[in-house]
């Protein structure tokens, strides 16, 4: 009788602790994430969005439908009429979207027997796919997909006099992310004939996109996802367009985090001393993992207060693992304790930090008592009299 008493209660016990556990929130819960992307933005969304991130998604640029590119046409007739040596694909949608210009030029034929012709090498396994289903084999890919090792490779085989199709992975109007890949087989005697699949324009003025490169200037998101170089010149390019230039880099040099596909595409912020983060592998679904992974341990701060565990996020804050949404006020007010735990802060100062142009410290102690309701347990933010508030922290155990 005694060991199922026992076994009972263990058993309630075990019951009530699931009861009470709080269910883990989604990595990028209370996180705010801009996505810039003209393409498949929609998919990228959808995986912040299942990560838990809230998203803002406007593109920064739109792409030159193939059949109205003149350049394309013109390149694609110049290298049916003198094929090219070697053959470079960089992106696997780029060459198939080649070939279906082509076709609806009525040049596919053509093209192909053309490019057969050449040695070809392609930057990751995505273009190698495309260049088979094409009845092209290539000679040569990197493990590493970077253009880089691909450049290397091409001048360590010699290139002086070839006549190089290059395939690039796109191009705004107004910047070039190849300028060292196709300069670097120029420089060595190549006749590059350089392959613009899908080029981009900008949008246009006073549209979403002003209004995300507004968002950034005012630290309103906590990253921006960057998935090609073309977006990222045209973020900063719209920023001059705004006369916010100033605000829109020191928003990415700090608070706002630049997390780019990969190194071409983080090529132009970098120029601007933005600091970028990226995947190791460059797929989108990669890069959505990494902003769940790395973007966290860059915003939030975590303390104990009151004999519980209190995580700050962009937008809400989590109490013992438990999501707690605040008004902007109360973002605001635990933010300015956290940033001094334990210690007392003044309602002159927490007024200074509260939204809106009250002059009236009476607000103060309004943002204060909702913040308490909404952290489920009032000794978390305790009242100094006649001095201000303290967050009853112990130490700090994250980073802010």
């Amino acid at each position: 009788m005694r060991q199922q008493l026992l076994g009972n209660a263990t058993e309630t016990s075990q019951a009530y602790t699931v009861h009470m556990a709080q269910p883990a929130s989604p990595p990028l819960t209370g996180y705010r994430v801009a996505v810039t992307s003209a393409r498949r933005s929609e998919e990228l969304c959808a995986l912040l969005s299942r990560n838990g991130a809230e998203v803002c998604s406007a593109p920064a640029i739109n792409m030159i439908a193939l059949p109205d590119d003149d350049e394309l046409h013109n390149n694609t007739q110049a290298l049916i009429a003198e094929p090219p040596d070697i053959l470079v694909s960089h992106t696997g949608i780029g060459f198939r979207g080649w070939l279906a210009a082509a076709e609806g030029w009525g040049l596919a034929t053509q093209l192909t027997a053309a490019l057969s012709k050449a040695r070809v090498v392609a930057r990751g396994p995505k273009a190698t796919g495309a260049l088979r289903a094409a009845g092209l084999h290539e000679e040569w890919s990197p493990k590493s997909e970077s253009s880089q090792e691909l450049l290397e490779y091409l001048l360590d085989s010699g290139v002086s006099g070839a006549r190089i199709a290059v395939q690039l992975h796109g191009a705004a109007d107004a910047w070039d992310p190849f300028p060292e890949f196709l300069g670097g087989l120029r420089a060595a005697g190549a006749d590059v004939v350089a392959i613009r699949v899908y080029r981009w324009k900008s949008t246009p003025l006073g549209g979403n996109f002003d209004q995300l490169v507004t968002g950034i200037a005012r630290r309103q998101f906590d990253a921006v996802s960057f998935t090609s170089a073309p977006a990222a010149a045209a973020v900063l390019e719209r920023s001059r367009d705004l006369q916010i230039e100033d605000q829109v880099l020191d928003a990415l040099r700090t608070d706002v985090h630049a997390m780019c596909v990969g190194p071409v595409t983080s090529q132009p912020l970098i120029r601007k001393g933005v600091p970028t983060s990226s995947p190791e592998r460059m797929r989108l679904g990669a890069l959505a993992r990494h902003i769940a992974v790395e973007l966290p341990p860059l915003v939030s701060r975590t303390v104990k207060a009151a004999d519980h565990v209190i995580e700050i996020r962009g937008t809400c804050v989590l109490v013992d693992g438990g999501v707690k949404s605040l008004s902007g006020s109360g973002m605001a007010i635990i933010r300015a304790l956290a940033h001094r735990p334990g210690d007392v802060v003044s309602r002159g100062d927490l007024l200074r930090v509260l939204p809106g142009n009250s002059n009236d410290t009476h607000a103060v102690d309004t943002a204060v008592l909702r913040l308490r309701t909404a952290l489920g347990d009032k000794s978390i933010v305790a009242t100094v009299v006649k001095r201000g508030y303290r967050l009853a922290a112990d130490e700090p155990v994250g980073i802010w």
